[in-house]
């Protein structure tokens, strides 16, 4: 157990050294007939796919250890959601309808039956149809965390209500980012700004969601102990979310990123206040204070190993980004083309010749197929897969130790089963 801020802070320290040591190792290795399509090699392309001759099988680098998040058998959350009961996915869709019709039809707003019906339409169209990783976790949390006389249906149902409150401050934060990076789709549709009914008024629509949750926040919990703590917490998360885009946006205040700026700090800095904070934190941060955990020292130990969980699940997106299979993983990856400060782009840029820095500023950032793929090829002779199969490895044992060590008065058994939900081991 870690009795000081102070020695807490030297393990992460010791931590952080540790995996970057694991990170300088793996700069060669030998060729293997381990293989993976590439997204510019799938069978099944998207219009925006680049085409680049016959199709081919990428061979990666031969792994030492065993990299999970290429086997199509089990994808890690990343890619197919957190792992629950069927039971527990049902109970949670049956409980939408019910917020839906709660925010529209309670005889608030009678005046504007058309505002009301158009908040359903976006309500339906933008929340429940994702992975639902956060709202899920909420419940899984707060179910871990309750003693088992408190488990009775209505605090189960205030959970599940909780658990679309911070889908929907997810919804929030997808429809002004898809609006600010020009995306064109999500979840297999058109994004909702892409809709001819839509475009900029978005932006409104996404305000709306967020009133939408804080009315169903006030309306299910403005009479607990917890709720001040609660208003707090999706204050917090915004004001943080808030501050990642926009420390992401200064390396992209023109055509070409500024891969000057692409430094292993500033990438967990956006992560941590772009993911890490309301997509680990904030569910069971939630969850704690719902069984009346307030105390900032087991909040604090809680963060502290969420938030690392938190940046390889943000490391994991980026490495499935570029070498996942889009038949498996359901999305074309543009990180590249976007120009977008990754952890690949980070560690090439740290391994990079003067010449392969010149590759990384010619292509990076560039729309083009032949960029892209440039892109793709320089990470391979970096050796990158074979870091990142390490990587993975080496930040899966710390992590096991760190909630040993670090979640003092706290269930084990609940950061494990988030952990493992990352990585896609069981235990």
């Amino acid at each position: 157990m870690f009795s000081t801020k102070k020695s807490l802070e030297k393990f992460m320290q010791a931590y952080k050294n540790e995996v970057r040591r694991h990170i300088s190792k793996t700069t060669s290795v030998t060729n293997s007939d381990a293989m993976a399509p590439r997204l510019d090699q799938s069978a099944s392309k998207s219009p925006q796919a680049e085409e680049t001759g016959p199709k081919r099988l990428l061979k990666l680098q031969k792994y030492h250890r065993f990299l999970s998040t290429l086997t199509p058998q089990e994808m890690p959350m990343a890619t197919r959601g957190l792992a629950v009961s069927k039971d527990q996915s049902r109970e949670f869709m049956a409980v939408f309808p019910d917020i839906v019709r709660d925010l529209t039809e309670t005889g608030k707003h009678i005046d504007v039956p058309e505002a009301s019906k158009w908040l359903a339409k976006l309500l339906q169209y933008n929340v429940p149809n994702g992975k639902k990783n956060r709202g899920l976790a909420t419940i899984l949390a707060y179910k871990m965390l309750e003693k088992k006389e408190n488990l009775t249906p209505e605090n189960i149902l205030l959970a599940n209500v909780m658990g679309w409150c911070v889908e929907m401050f997810h919804t929030h934060q997808l429809l002004l980012n898809d609006i600010m990076e020009g995306t064109t789709m999500r979840r297999g549709v058109p994004c909702w700004h892409r809709r001819p009914d839509v475009g900029l008024n978005g932006i409104n629509d996404a305000a709306l969601i967020q009133s939408a949750m804080y009315t169903s926040v006030k309306r299910h919990f403005n009479s607990k102990p917890y709720y001040n703590y609660v208003l707090e917490t999706f204050n917090e998360m915004l004001m943080k979310c808030s501050m990642g885009h926009y420390v992401q946006k200064l390396m992209l205040k023109t055509d070409k990123p500024d891969l000057s700026l692409f430094t292993m700090e500033k990438y967990e800095a956006i992560t941590k206040y772009k993911t890490s904070y309301y997509t680990f934190q904030m569910p069971v941060s939630l969850a704690l204070l719902m069984t009346g955990v307030d105390d900032p020292e087991t909040h604090r130990q809680a963060k502290t190993i969420l938030l690392k969980m938190g940046e390889f699940f943000q490391i994991q997106d980026d490495f499935l980004d570029c070498f996942g299979d889009p038949t498996v993983t359901e999305k074309y990856g543009t990180d590249i083309q976007d120009g977008k400060c990754t952890w690949l782009a980070v560690v090439a840029l740290q391994r990079a010749t003067p010449a392969q820095k010149q590759i990384m500023e010619d292509n990076y950032g560039v729309n083009k197929p032949e960029a892209i793929a440039r892109i793709k090829d320089l990470y391979e002779e970096l050796q990158l897969p074979h870091t990142y199969s390490v990587f993975e490895e080496t930040t899966y044992d710390l992590l096991r130790t760190q909630i040993q060590q670090v979640t003092r008065g706290l269930p084990h058994e609940l950061f494990f089963k988030i952990l493992d939900n990352i990585f896609r081991r069981s235990v």
